[in-house]
This record gives C-alpha cells, sequence and structure tokens, in this order.
C-alpha cells in the first residue's frame, strides 16, 4: 500500500492539550506523505468515551489503534511506509 491509501483518525476531546500536540505530528506526517486524515470528538459517543476515555489522544491507521497518549513521528511515518 501507498502512504496516500491509508487514513488516519486522530481520536480527541476538546481541552486535550495532549491531542493539540497530536495533531500537529499528524497534520505534519500526513501533508508530508500526501495521506489523509480525520479526527473524532470522543466526548459524543459513550462507546468511544468507554474505550478511550483514559488513553485519548488515540491514533487510528485504517481503523486500528496504532498509538495512545502521545504521537511518535517516527513511528508514524514508518508505518505508513512500510
Amino acid at each position: 500500500m501507498a502512504p496516500r491509501d491509508h487514513t488516519i483518525t486522530l481520536l480527541g476531546k476538546p481541552g486535550c492539550h495532549l491531542c493539540d500536540d497530536a495533531r500537529a505530528v499528524i497534520t505534519r506526517v500526513a501533508d508530508d506523505l500526501g495521506v489523509a486524515w480525520e479526527e473524532r470528538d470522543i466526548s459524543g459517543s459513550e462507546e468511544d468515551q468507554k474505550a478511550y476515555g483514559e488513553m485519548i489522544p488515540v491514533t487510528l491507521i485504517d481503523g486500528v489503534q496504532h498509538d495512545f497518549w502521545r504521537v511518535d513521528e517516527s513511528r508514524l511515518r514508518a508505518a505508513l511506509t512500510a
């Protein structure tokens, strides 16, 4: 798969400073590699809150959990280009 064939999803909620940091890393990597990304607010879903509430920000690649709390830029790039 080419990097552009992937989708990154950032799970977070308003007021989360770690989410702000993760967003900056994801934006940089996605822009560099041409990868689509989206953000989902977990506060709108009871299911997401139960699953991810203590782990945000959570990064998914193609719907599969990749990271939580902090996004490692090198690790994210490697996963998208493998």
